[in-house]
């Protein structure tokens, strides 16, 4: 028989144990360039979103 806890952890201190995990982001990557975006944002370097054109991107 394995170790069991002691006590019963309660649900608020098992709830702020995970909330931890939801902090960062993934990276996916962009079809269109192949660049890094974050989930959910709009592409830095071409201005889409989603396929569409949402932001006007300055040429350097």
């Amino acid at each position: 028989m394995g170790p069991l806890p002691k006590r019963k952890v309660s649900k608020s201190r098992r709830n702020r144990r995970r909330a931890h995990d939801f902090l960062t982001l993934p990276n996916i990557v962009a079809d269109e360039d192949g660049t890094y975006r974050l989930a959910h944002h709009v592409n830095p370097t071409t201005g889409q979103y989603k396929g569409q054109q949402v932001i006007e991107v300055e040429e350097e």
